[in-house]
């Protein structure tokens, strides 16, 4: 063989190797990308012992909801936190439940439950607002939790929904068998992402 050819076949095997090379970098780089991209997707809050991944913001509305429940068109259970940035003491706060509260009220939500924890020395008074809809498509249980954080109010919004044939029955048992511990959970819930 002459000189040039086996230079040649050299640098053809070379770069063989190369592009060998290149290629199992880029799939190396490919899967540890999802590696990377699953490890990047941890989940925002958990609520009573599920783990839930922030969905949409706008201003100061951040939603959240678990694994599977991407669709913010068809969730069973979304976390919802809202900042009041205006709002600085408790008076402040229980007018903005209030006002919460009416507005249920106007969107036909039926009023199940409304509770508030009064002001100690160590911290305003907090309210509780447990409201159902009765849509055509779905029902829905909304619990809401008014309360003052890092100095603005705050609301956390627990919801669940139900859909199908007989939405009514299965939200029945879900809040004969959850109700009380979901209500329970978010009065204890102090987990604010930041």
């Amino acid at each position: 063989m002459s000189l040039i050819v086996c230079l040649y076949m050299k640098v053809d095997l070379m770069r063989s190797h190369v592009l060998l090379f290149c290629l199992a970098t880029a799939l190396l780089h490919s899967l540890g990308g999802v590696c990377l991209s699953a490890e990047k997707e941890k989940a925002a809050i958990a609520f009573g012992n599920v783990k839930y991944f922030h969905r949409f913001t706008q201003n100061d509305q951040h939603e959240y909801t678990p694994a599977g429940q991407e669709d913010l068109e068809a969730w069973k259970d979304m976390v919802t936190i809202l900042y009041f940035r205006n709002v600085k003491d408790g008076d402040a706060l229980a007018a903005v439940a209030n006002n919460s509260l009416e507005t249920y009220k106007a969107a036909k939500g039926v009023v199940v439950r409304t509770h508030s924890v009064p002001r100690t020395n160590a911290k305003a008074a907090e309210h509780l607002i447990v409201v159902f809809f009765g849509r055509s498509e779905f029902m829905e249980t909304a619990f809401a939790r008014f309360r003052m954080q890092g100095g603005v109010g705050t609301a956390v919004i627990y919801c669940h929904r139900t859909y199908g044939k007989n939405p009514g029955n299965e939200m029945s048992a879900w809040l004969e068998k959850s109700g009380q511990a979901t209500e329970r959970t978010l009065m204890k819930w102090d987990a604010m992402p930041k």
